[in-house]
């Protein structure tokens, strides 16, 4: 193989996901066996497989047991709105969103007290083994899993109070700013950070996924004066839905 040139595996798997995007493979359309792509490209069966390996791993095909590999369905994919901005309601971006008639988005949660690790001690800038609420959410479009969500609060600062269960009391489900202020925690500053990775077997299997499907995080920490009051981990399925900021500009 010379300098610049395609090892075959990706010229076969180029040519086969070409086929693909140009409608030539439908959705639900068998790909070629490993046999047939053999004889039609000229390859062994090792670069057969790894062109195989390689469209499934870009989410293009999936394999269904005793049967062989289909080309999938391409989704067209939906915003997930993360916001700057809050109306007067308090409302997250999940629920600004929902107030639309036409929306179709529901969610569930479930509340925990429990020991942070030394991850989440760290964002939390707590001791790990401090007691904390852990808050685990669902959020369903249209009754399909769309989104993930793990929060973690210090129990320093909301425990026996009114707030101490993010969706349950007088201000449950109004978001981390307004059940803050409520026992004088004004936040000031929140920060997101955003990457990809593969989905952890069970964030897939809620969300509907494949093994080896990617998942976007968004790893999102709220402050006040400096001082971490929540964090949480955001989990969408990057082939399914796009994350949108609306950032105001002061």
């Amino acid at each position: 193989m010379t300098f610049g040139e395609q090892p075959a595996y990706l010229r076969v798997a180029g040519d086969l996901r070409q086929k693909i995007v140009e409608g030539l493979l439908p959705p639900h359309t068998r790909l070629p066996s490993q046999a047939r792509i053999r004889q039609e490209y000229g390859v062994s069966d090792t670069v057969a497989l790894e062109a195989r390996k390689v469209l499934m791993a870009e989410g293009l095909v999936e394999g269904r047991s005793g049967s062989g590999t289909y080309v999938r369905e391409r989704p067209v994919p939906r915003r997930v709105a993360r916001s700057g901005f809050r109306p007067s309601t308090g409302a997250t971006p999940f629920r600004q969103e929902q107030t639309d008639a036409e929306a179709r988005g529901t969610w569930e949660s479930s509340s925990a007290q429990g020991e942070a690790n030394a991850v989440v001690a760290d964002r939390l800038g707590i001791q790990s083994g401090d007691r904390v609420m852990c808050t685990k959410y669902v959020f369903r479009d249209a009754g399909e899993a769309m989104m993930l969500s793990t929060s973690w609060e210090p129990l320093a600062v909301t425990g026996r109070t009114p707030v101490m269960l993010p969706e349950e009391g007088p201000l449950g489900g109004m978001g981390v700013v307004e059940r803050m202020r409520a026992i004088d925690v004004i936040v000031d500053n929140v920060v997101e950070e955003v990457g990809a990775r593969p989905g952890l077997a069970e964030e897939l299997l809620a969300l509907g996924g494949v093994p080896g499907h990617v998942v976007v995080v968004v790893q999102r920490t709220f402050y006040a004066s400096g001082r971490p009051v929540e964090t949480a981990d955001v989990v969408v399925p990057a082939d399914r839905y796009r994350v949108a900021y609306h950032l105001p500009v002061k």
